[in-house]
């Protein structure tokens, strides 16, 4: 199965608000979004997948290959 390739390595919601202060980006593997964890205090991650749907998600940090599935509530 192919996934999307992130456009950019920044949560462009953070961007939009004037914040630079991420910890670190996850990309929803439906649309390709990138977005800030929740351990940012915006929680765009998991603002998307509340907003749309998209359930699974991946880290895009160098060396991490560990995925999120939020309806079920489980790492992959």
């Amino acid at each position: 199965m192919d996934h999307p390739v992130p456009a950019e390595l920044s949560c462009a919601r953070c961007l939009d608000e004037g914040n630079h202060d991420w910890v670190h980006l996850r990309m929803c593997l439906t649309c390709g979004n990138v977005a800030c964890c929740d351990s940012t205090p915006h929680q765009h991650a998991t603002a998307h997948y509340k907003e749309s749907g998209h359930p699974v998600m991946r880290s895009v940090e160098p060396g991490e290959i560990w995925r999120w599935c939020y309806t079920d509530e489980a790492l992959g």
